[in-house]
């Protein structure tokens, strides 16, 4: 049996494994049932409730004209926190503390995103509110405890990457640098503060945070040299570790912020990672605007500003490229050498959720041409199967024809089409192989054969799009059958 404690190890399931369902608290009972069972966990067993997301749930089902999308919706909009989320009072403040679903450790990316669809109710449910600002305040001190970090334990533990060749302490379950382990605990925090009026998240804790991002990012411009980052994995897996001594291959610091790993946790071939720049782009903005308009710290707003114009003016020399039959778009990974990487991958961030995260309007016309890229066989990680299309990544099983359905859920996301929203859904509902939920990747022409069972944020990720459509186009919901 493989090792799930790692990312890096993947989970292939089949519907013919007795087990394949049950690697989490939950098992999806309603495969073939017409009456689809709920494949929640009962009541009781759940880790954490909220009427407003019960409402939510009835409500919004109520209008699915398809009984399998509806209950698929059931299941996976509430499974962060039926599953995943353990909340307490710490120091007289609320601390929460958020697995990523099947790996008991908690990544800064993934915790955010898992809470992220349940922000427009937190302003109704002071319980929902407590447990998003526990959250903030726990990811405040894992960035002060690490910022290089992607992912932690609850508290001092013991990891199976302690052997990893950089400096682990025992809070940590793995320390791989990603850029958008720092931008995505700032994006939560900002909006909680934006949805609910609440700026007591913003604590002296949470400033020196904010203070260490900067300090992290300016680290990784590698401005002055190799930086104060480095890694290396005894592994056979090439993605899972780094060249060069563990710093990676070289970079011209031409002002983009180097990232070691990309959001899927596999190392970067140029490590001027585009979509993760720009996504740092919007985080410093909005630690600027809380600076100005909560901390008072002028200082702390003039530094995030300053570095926010850096990044975004080296966007735009070094950021894009002309592909041989795309013509310009945006590259993948470049070097500030003149070499560029021209691919996306389906994890978040990556070029086709830039308008998602705010990064990007989806009208732009280099968005555009690049998503026609992304769409089509010029990009590598893109696959065709015999009822499906979508992306994919070097991540899962050599990533060799294996969709995400993240990708799938973030190109509806991304469009104003709705034949391709419709599509996406049919695409959805059709490849979950009975089971209910959400999954890290099906292979495209048998999607029974899929990895990660138990995959929180892809779940919530679903759950999201269908309160999307639900609040913009609600008749799509209607007319999916």
């Amino acid at each position: 049996m493989k090792n799930v404690t790692s990312r890096n190890f993947v989970r292939t399931t089949s519907l013919a494994s007795a087990g394949a369902l049950s690697q989490g608290p939950f098992m999806a009972k309603g495969a073939g049932n017409p009456e689809y069972i709920s494949g929640r966990p009962a009541p009781e067993a759940r880790k954490f409730t909220s009427e407003a997301v019960e409402r939510t749930i009835r409500e919004v089902s109520a209008s699915i004209k398809n009984p399998k999308l509806a209950w698929m919706f059931g299941n996976c909009f509430p499974n962060t926190l039926d599953t995943t989320v353990t909340f307490r009072m710490k120091g007289g403040r609320p601390d929460t503390f958020v697995i990523t679903g099947d790996i008991p450790a908690m990544w800064l990316r993934d915790s955010s995103a898992q809470v992220w669809p349940y922000l427009p109710l937190a302003k109704e449910d002071e319980k929902l509110r407590n447990m998003i600002a526990g959250l903030i305040h726990r990811q405040s001190e894992c960035i002060l405890i690490d910022p290089f970090a992607n992912a932690f334990n609850d508290g001092p533990g013991k990891s199976e990457w302690l052997s990893d060749y950089t400096k682990m302490k025992p809070e940590l379950h793995e320390r791989k640098w990603e850029i958008d382990s720092l931008c995505y605990p700032v994006r939560l925090a900002f909006n909680y503060w934006k949805t609910t009026g609440d700026s007591s998240v913003f604590t002296d804790r949470w400033q020196l945070a904010a203070r260490t991002i900067l300090s992290t990012f300016r680290d990784q411009q590698k401005k002055k040299g190799l930086g104060s980052y480095s890694f290396q994995r005894m592994t056979a897996v090439a993605s899972d570790t780094r060249f060069g001594n563990g710093y990676g291959f070289p970079v011209k610091p031409v002002g983009l912020i180097c990232s070691a790993f990309r959001p899927s946790d596999d190392a970067t071939l140029y490590q001027f990672l585009i979509p993760s720049n720009y996504f740092a782009v919007v985080s410093l903005q909005q630690i600027a605007r809380i600076a100005t308009e909560v901390c008072k710290d002028q200082q702390l707003a003039a530094d995030a500003s300053q570095l926010a114009a850096e990044v975004a003016s080296a966007l735009k020399r070094f950021g894009s490229g002309v592909h041989p039959t795309a013509g310009k778009i945006l590259a993948f990974e470049v070097d500030g050498y003149g070499n560029a990487l021209f691919m996306d991958d389906s994890n978040i961030p990556s070029l086709l959720t830039l308008p998602y995260l705010d990064a990007m309007p989806v009208t732009d016309p280099l968005y555009q041409n690049t998503r026609k890229f992304i769409l089509s066989d010029d990009n590598p990680w893109f696959f065709r199967g015999k009822n499906v299309e979508g992306n994919g990544g070097p991540h899962v099983n050599g990533g060799y024809d294996y969709i995400w359905p993240m990708s799938l859920i973030v190109r509806a996301m991304t469009t104003s089409n709705e034949e391709e929203i419709k599509k996406c859904l049919k695409w959805l509902i059709e490849t979950d192989a009975g089971t209910g939920f959400m999954h890290e990747a099906f292979l495209k022409d048998d999607p029974t054969k899929f990895t990660r069972s138990w995959f929180a944020w892809a779940n919530t990720l679903f759950g999201e799009l269908i309160l999307r459509i639900h609040k913009e186009r609600p008749h799509l919901l209607s007319e999916v059958g």
